[in-house]
This record gives C-alpha cells, sequence and structure tokens, in this order.
C-alpha cells in the first residue's frame, strides 16, 4: 500500500475508486465499505484510494477555540489506522493535513481540485451521513451532480453506503469510543471485528519496571486522549513468532516522580508474564509490537510509595494469570494468527 502525506505527488495514481473519512478505529462498518469500495475498483480496473485526514477534524475545530474538551477519544494512532487499511486491501491512501486551508476550502473547490483534479476519482463511495467542506456544506446530493457535471473524461459516479449494523446497534466510532471508554472490551471487539489493539517501536523508558522486578515494553500513544485507559489483560505479537500473554498499563500513568522522563505523555506500558529467554534483557527494545487489550481490570491508580506499586503490579500480574486460567481459548497458545498479522513491521506501508 501506498501513502501520501497530501496529494500533489508524481507517484499517485492518475486515477481511483475513492472514500473519504476518518476512519477512527477501522470498525466493521468501515471494513465492509473498503470492502465494496476494492470491488468497485477491480470491476473498474483501478486502484482503491482512501483519503483521510490528520489531525482529525474535530481536533482542529476544538484546538482553534481553546475548548479540548471537544477533541474526540482517539480509537487508533495513525499507524494502526494505516496497518488496518492494507490489511483491508487497499492500495493507496492519501492523508491530508487538516489545517486552516482545508478547513476554509468551500465544497466545489473541494471536489474540483481534490477529488477531480488531485486525485483523478472515477467513483466516490460514502456514507449515509457524509458532509464536506467549508462549514460542510457539501453532501451527497452535491457530489452526486457534480460528478454528472464534469467535462468528457472527469466525471465520476458516486455511490452511498448505508450504516452497518451489529445486534441492531449502528457501528460507529463514536460506539466503539464508548466501549472503550467504559472498558467494555468484549463490546469494543464485536464491533471492531477483532480485539482492540495499539501498536509501534519499543522505545526505552526510565526503566523503573526493571528496578522493581516488572519488565515493560513501553508505547507511546500519539494521541493525548485514547479511547481506552487502564490496567488490561493483554497479548503481545511481534516478539517471537507465537503470542505473549501479559499484563498493560495504557494512560499518563500517575507518577511518584513529577519529572519523570514521560513527560505526561499518554504510554502504553505491558508487561509480558513470562519473559522469553531467548530474546534476552533488551530484546524488545526497537521492536515493532502490536499489543492487543482483551480485558479491563482496573482504571489507573496512584501509589503513595514504591513498595504499594509493587504490591499493585504483582496482583495485575496475578490477576491477569486468573484471567487467561479462565479463558483458555484466549490464551495466546490456544490459537494461531496469520503471519501477516504476527509481523505487523512487516506490512506494505
Amino acid at each position: 500500500m501506498k501513502v501520501f502525506r497530501g496529494f500533489k505527488h508524481p507517484g499517485i495514481a492518475p486515477s481511483c475508486a475513492l472514500t473519504i473519512g476518518n476512519f477512527d478505529g477501522v470498525h466493521r462498518g468501515h471494513q465492509a465499505m473498503l470492502a465494496l469500495l476494492c470491488s468497485e475498483a477491480h470491476q473498474r480496473g483501478i486502484p482503491s484510494c482512501v483519503l483521510t485526514f490528520e489531525p482529525h477534524p474535530r481536533d482542529y475545530f476544538s484546538k482553534l477555540m481553546g475548548k479540548p474538551e471537544l477533541a474526540p477519544a482517539r480509537v487508533g494512532t495513525l499507524r494502526d489506522k494505516l496497518l488496518d487499511l492494507a490489511h483491508c486491501g487497499i492500495d493507496q491512501v492519501v492523508v491530508l493535513p487538516f489545517n486552516a486551508a482545508l478547513a476554509a476550502k468551500p465544497a466545489r473547490a473541494f471536489i474540483d481540485e481534490v477529488l477531480v483534479g488531485g486525485l483523478g476519482a472515477k467513483i466516490i463511495l460514502v456514507g449515509d451521513d457524509f458532509r464536506f467542506g467549508a462549514k460542510r456544506v457539501g453532501d451527497y446530493a452535491m457530489l452526486d451532480a457534480a460528478g454528472d457535471a464534469q467535462p468528457p473524461g472527469r466525471g465520476f459516479d458516486v455511490a452511498r453506503m448505508n450504516s452497518y449494523e451489529v445486534h441492531t446497534l449502528r457501528v460507529s466510532s463514536s460506539a466503539v469510543r464508548a466501549a472503550l471508554m467504559a472498558g467494555e472490551m468484549a463490546d469494543a471487539a464485536r464491533l471492531l471485528g477483532r480485539p482492540y489493539r495499539i501498536s509501534g517501536h519499543v522505545l526505552h523508558g526510565r526503566k523503573l519496571g526493571r528496578e522493581l522486578g516488572f519488565r515493560t515494553l513501553n508505547l507511546h500513544f500519539a494521541h493525548w486522549k485514547p479511547a481506552a485507559s487502564g490496567i488490561f489483560v493483554v497479548q503481545v505479537h511481534g516478539l517471537l513468532q507465537k503470542p505473549l500473554a501479559g499484563v498493560a498499563n495504557l494512560g499518563v500513568r500517575p507518577s511518584l516522580d513529577a519529572n519523570d522522563v514521560n513527560g505526561g505523555r499518554v504510554l502504553l506500558e505491558t508487561h509480558c508474564l513470562d519473559w522469553p529467554a531467548a530474546l534476552g534483557a533488551d530484546g524488545g527494545y526497537g521492536k515493532i509490537i502490536r499489543v492487543e487489550l482483551l480485558h479491563k481490570l482496573h482504571g489507573e491508580l496512584k501509589y503513595d510509595s514504591l513498595e504499594a506499586l509493587t504490591l499493585g503490579i504483582a496482583k495485575d500480574r496475578d490477576d491477569a494469570r486468573a484471567w487467561f486460567a479462565s479463558h483458555p481459548l484466549a490464551h495466546p497458545m490456544a490459537h494461531s494468527i496469520s503471519p501477516a498479522l504476527a509481523q505487523p513491521g512487516q506490512a506494505r506501508i
């Protein structure tokens, strides 16, 4: 899958089957739309293309208004979004920076400059609530009329996909966020079609966990407001050919030290229940791993001493072992995964 920042690049395909959206989480509704997009692209002999935005438009407007609380909790990182789009078979992704210029661009100019002039869209597939352009004045009807009104050779078709439902619940990024914020990981997995996961490079941290006897793998969550937070039972992919059982803390980690190296950033700290001797003490650093959050144990806690912290981590470890013991089908040794998913660093991005 090819990824472009902006649409003014010589490597972008001259024509495509296009869909547009934030695709936060790439849930089952997104997956159904992407499957239809790939089918349309195949029938027309053109590449499939996703146009998405970074930051999320609501992030941009909340910052502009000075009201960060209005920003949406983020389901996934940009890395995970791109990995999921690649796994769905998308040929090309264009990431547009959502800035003042794009926010002010009239809907008609967005069609002419971006969709037609920049991407050469031949069919555009959108959701039933799709809006675009300055003040969100653009909609399906405007797109449809614009496709018919283009000069010969520049016209495009427009298709609309209705909402996707699971057990009468409309699948949406908002529904996924709600499930994650409530700690209902099984509900989130049903909406996503897979366990909720975060991937990234393992980074060096303060190494406090190692001092306390609990080595951790540290990933930075790129967004300051993740939809999930707390202590979770997890599986870790990417260290060995098989996934490893673990327990993880996702959040700002209420620190004993105000000057902690983490600096208040959102961090995913994962402790593998049984560290593979073959990796050695520092074998995880620099690797790209994927951590699946299977079950929430509790929210983040602040400990008054290192002794209390050590006891708290030990209890979380024991509770994670107990959870795996009572959920044998969820244990890493109880099932296999495809090589492509087991090695997230191999994705063609």
